[in-house]
């Protein structure tokens, strides 16, 4: 509407109609000419906040702006899927907002063994890796997460009551930067806990230019986007953990600690017979909510079957009932899941080296014979989530599933073990 129009225009006088005045003439010293109008029921509610209209809902009610319902939507979707990890161990309890949502803090689950789950948040996304808080008068971390999301990590801890002083362990699997990209900055916040690492490892957090470095290398765009770089965790506060250390929690609660390679020479297993409970990073494999099975996780540049193998068998002396992944959450009975690991990983090996020598036989080589081994695995072992899921959420797990354990790393991983295999380079470790 043009307001720069004279009040005698024809304009003019159909403002002045409409907002009633057009049958006396304005005293100045009355006030404003609108002042005295009849309010008028407009289509649009006003944002107090914003200072600008935005629609009403259904219900007569302001609507929420765009961001914000997306916001909610997202925060909705976040719950159904938590609510789903809530189903597999009977008794656990989810921590929830006053609004019936998830809680600005990383999700956090308490299950019937009183092991507490808090979701790292890696790139931003829950069900991908968990850090796992025992509750001992000596409380430790398993698992940190990487550097880029580690400020959810610090803030669950903060809301389960753990202040700067409490912390005594940060035990790590291993230090590839979705498990232990956080070190640094875990160390910083919590100056009295010790980072727990295996000998092969620690030297790499003290001073971690190699590791980011070649990290950055496998993980491409994803290092900055993702991962993020690790900073130094002091060397006064490491402890390299020799095979069967043992860590003590205080009243009679020890951990004890297995060197478990395979997926990678430096890798650990937390034993917790106090609940009957295994810690396997990586070395059991992945499985996130809404997978049936497990898949291996096989990258280069370490991964080494028979490793692999043994270390589950070190698993089995401990007959654990109960099998905590980093990616992702409790699993069980142990027993069976330790024979479908096992399993699993001979599947992928054979599959693979078939693959390998078809490629061979077809004459291709380098990237040709990776892409060929890689697209043979993925038609083999193709996750088929439920049925009943979205298909928004069937997207969103298939790239979950993909930025963590990628079928052409895999393939990559495999191919080099078998080539090392079969040229005689590897070592008892790897």
């Amino acid at each position: 509407m043009d307001h720069d129009q004279p009040a005698g225009s024809r304009a003019g006088q159909r403002r002045r109609r409409d907002r009633g005045l057009h049958h006396r003439r304005h005293d100045p010293a009355a006030g404003p000419a609108w002042a005295g109008a009849a309010p008028r029921r407009a289509p649009w509610g006003d944002d107090p906040v914003r200072g600008r209209p935005h629609r009403r809902g259904r219900r007569g009610r302001p609507r929420r702006p765009r961001h914000r319902r997306l916001r909610r939507l997202e925060r909705l979707r976040r719950l159904r899927r938590l609510a789903w990890v809530d189903t597999r161990s009977e008794g656990s309890e989810l921590t929830l907002s006053d609004d019936g949502g998830p809680s600005d803090t990383p999700p956090v689950l308490t299950h019937d063994d009183g092991v507490i789950a808090i979701d790292t948040l890696t790139a931003g996304m829950t069900d991908v890796t968990a850090g796992y808080l025992i509750d001992a008068p000596r409380p430790a971390l398993i698992e940190c997460g990487p550097a880029l999301t580690i400020g959810s990590v610090l803030q669950g801890l903060a809301a389960l009551g753990l202040g700067p002083t409490d912390l005594a362990y940060l035990v790590l699997t291993h230090i590839h930067l979705d498990h232990a990209g956080g070190a640094g900055d875990v160390a910083a916040a919590f100056p009295n806990a010790t980072v727990v690492v295996s000998e092969h490892g620690a030297r790499h957090l003290a001073e971690p230019d190699r590791l980011n470095a070649s990290s950055a290398r496998v993980y491409g765009p994803l290092f900055d986007t993702v991962y993020g770089a690790c900073t130094p965790v002091p060397a006064e506060r490491l402890r390299s953990i020799a095979d069967r250390d043992e860590l003590d929690l205080g009243a009679g609660r020890v951990l004890e600690l297995l060197h478990t390679p395979g997926h990678a020479k430096h890798h650990l297993g937390v034993v917790d017979p106090d609940i009957g409970a295994v810690f396997s990073g990586d070395s059991v494999g992945v499985q996130l909510p809404g997978m049936t099975e497990l898949r291996p996780a096989t990258p280069p540049p370490e991964f080494h079957l028979d490793a692999a193998l043994r270390s589950l068998d070190r698993y089995r002396e401990r007959s654990p009932g109960r099998i905590y992944l980093a990616h992702y959450g409790p699993v069980d009975p142990a027993d069976a899941v330790l024979d479908q690991a096992e399993e699993q990983l001979r599947r992928w090996v054979e599959v693979a080296e078939q693959a390998r020598n078809e490629a061979h036989t077809l004459g291709l080589t380098g990237t040709h014979e990776l892409d060929h081994v890689a697209e043979t695995l993925q038609h083999r072992f193709h996750v088929q989530w439920p049925q009943s899921a979205e298909a928004a959420d069937v997207a969103e797990d298939d790239a979950r599933l993909r930025m963590l354990n990628d079928t052409r790393a895999n393939a990559a991983g495999l191919l080099r073990y078998l080539h090392r295999r079969d040229t005689g380079e590897l070592t008892e470790l790897g």
